[in-house]
């Protein structure tokens, strides 16, 4: 593979080409220096409440004390059923000041995911939030996990609001619950071991941090490891990348996506610690309401955000009616789908603020490519690989020849930060991380993209999701990229479904803004306007919703799947199947 890096040039002035030699430390280390410098400022920020870094600091020490005496060694894997909340936090580094590893999973996981998860990872302890601890139960006897700390989410409000959860909301939404004999409470387990002496636990960076999940959406759920020297490495690369839009102490950041997504736990927690700046924490990104009040509350500089969560804000009516004040918003980050232009267009004209967009995987643990803050966004571009990434284009089918300039292929890449396993799947594990001549192995990322003269990448799509129509290749993506930029479209997902003549044909699922009215006539014909015949929707279906993932990735294949189940395998054999051409 060539060594040339022809995005350097494009840096921003300020951003330093290599962060080499990273230093031998951890989160827990830098945690450890801000409570011993800096004690009394504010780490977490939460519904009115704060935590400072001392306070978390002996917390989760106490945590650390009270899972050892449970069993944590290093090595063990603990579960966290948690939400974005300070529990997850005092949890998180108490378990890595115990030496164990952290598996943060999806709070709204079904039974049987629920399962998977904790019997494939081994997890031995659950941490879980109330309205979640019976699911857990119901699992738990086909699982490893011996025992379950239960916490309510009302344990860290200010003291109102406590009081007013705990009279209106607590039995209503399933908060109170009555413990098995065998289970304990967090909040009397951090009372019981506050004094007691933090295991003497040496972590390394070397040492494995956390095991999340990956490959949901597409096929088997895989367990990608992570270690603790990889938090180090992507928050320092990711804070040298802004650290001229935010300025450290003050400048709050705002974390509403899940702790459990590696976009959150890896990407932005990282930065946080090492800025130092407070971090916000929105419990349910999905309520809108909730997350514009928190907005309006601590004046966040800086916006963590995924394209459906973007489009959400725009069309909430207090948003619409210009009742709320985004003007504290100096930076937003975009990731984990792709951008659509007019969402970017409009967030940025309402806001003031700008939206730079990245990219990267779970498997990566953050090694991001990324748009530069000050310097030239290239419309449609994830941007350039952030200091000591490197990214290469290889040809498709083989994963080996490297593209020219401005061809499309597969994504390679490969930083100091990458996962070093799938959990107990060898075989996988070496199926994404390859050699290409000298050096570590490359992450294949299953992602095709080209990369122009300046080193600026542009996504096309996933390669499972590209489909052929009358033997073209098509990739959703560019057809969902028309469809949005129509005036009365919100959001849009398409697939490839199978078609008895064509192979598979492209079907798109619209869902239309509130004020705004289409046809699927309409529709259709605007995109014959803009695309060639063959990528034309043959049948374009309207809905409230669309499914997504936790973290707002629409289910391209949740729907073409749903298709296909209703109408049989010639799903789009109709009359309307031969009108795209």
């Amino acid at each position: 593979m060539t060594a040339v890096k022809p995005w350097l040039p494009h840096y921003d002035p300020d951003v330093l080409p290599t962060l080499a030699p990273y230093p031998d430390r951890t989160l827990v280390d830098y945690l450890d220096d801000l409570a011993r410098d800096h004690g009394e400022r504010p780490a977490l920020l939460f519904k009115g409440a704060s935590l400072s870094y001392g306070e978390l600091n002996s917390q989760s020490d106490a945590c650390a004390a009270a899972l050892a005496a449970l069993g944590v060694r290093p090595g063990v894997r603990v579960a966290l059923v948690l939400p974005n909340c300070p529990q997850f936090f005092v949890t998180e580094f108490g378990i890595w000041k115990a030496g164990g590893i952290v598996v943060p999973l999806n709070p709204t996981y079904s039974e049987r995911e629920l399962e998977q998860a904790l019997e494939s990872t081994g997890a031995e302890l659950a941490v879980t939030l109330t309205p979640f601890y019976e699911r857990v139960k119901r699992v738990q006897g086909r699982t490893s996990v011996r025992h379950v700390v239960a916490t309510n989410i009302k344990e860290y409000l200010p003291a109102l609001l406590r009081l007013l959860f705990t009279i209106v909301k607590e039995k209503k939404e399933g908060h109170r619950i009555s413990l098995a004999p065998d289970d304990s409470w967090l909040q009397d387990n951090l009372q019981r071991h506050r004094a007691s002496e933090r295991p003497s636990v040496a972590v390394r960076p070397a040492d494995r941090a956390v095991i999340l999940s990956s490959g949901g959406t597409t096929g088997t759920p895989k367990g990608v490891v992570g270690l603790h020297g990889h938090y180090v490495a992507a928050g320092l690369q990711l804070h040298q990348w802004t650290k001229s839009a935010k300025r450290p102490w003050t400048d709050v950041i705002m974390l509403p996506l899940p702790l459990f997504h590696v976009y959150g736990n890896v990407g932005v927690q990282p930065m946080a610690f090492v800025g130092p700046n407070p971090l916000s924490l929105v419990p349910n990104p999905r309520d809108i309401s909730d997350l514009l009040k928190t907005i309006r509350q601590v004046k966040p500089a800086f916006f963590n955000g995924v394209p459906t969560l973007y489009t959400a804000i725009l069309n909430h009516p207090d948003v619409r009616a210009g009742k709320v004040n985004f003007r504290s918003i100096r930076i937003c980050f975009s990731g984990a789908a792709a951008l659509m232009a007019e969402t970017k267009k409009r967030f940025e004209a309402m806001t003031g603020s700008t939206i730079v967009e990245g990219y990267s995987l779970t498997e990566g643990m953050m090694a991001c490519c990324i748009n530069p803050v000050k310097g030239v966004q290239k419309l449609g571009s994830i941007g350039m690989p952030l200091p000591d990434v490197e990214v290469r284009i290889v040809d498709a089918e083989n994963g080996v020849r490297e593209m020219p300039v401005g061809e499309v292929g597969e994504m390679i890449m490969r930083a100091p930060q990458y996962m070093s396993e799938y959990w107990n799947n060898p075989s996988e594990t070496a199926d994404t991380l390859r050699p290409h001549g000298d050096g570590d192995p490359w992450i294949h990322t299953g992602d095709l993209a080209s990369m122009d003269a300046d080193g600026y990448i542009f996504i096309v799509d996933r390669k499972k999701d590209m489909f052929k129509t009358s033997g073209f290749q098509v990739w959703p993506r560019e057809i969902e990229e028309v469809i949005s930029e129509h005036p009365a479209v919100m959001e849009v997902g398409v697939a490839g479904v199978p078609d008895p003549v064509k192979g598979e044909v492209a079907r798109a699922w619209v869902v239309l803004r509130a004020d705004r009215s289409a046809t699927e006539d309409e529709l259709r014909a605007y995109c014959k306007e803009r695309l060639a015949p063959y990528k034309v929707p043959a049948r374009i279906e309207f809905r409230k919703t669309l499914p997504k993932t936790q973290v707002g990735k629409v289910l391209r294949r949740m729907l073409a799947a749903e298709a296909t189940a209703e109408h049989g395998q010639s799903v789009e054999g109709g009359p309307s199947g031969g009108t795209a051409n």
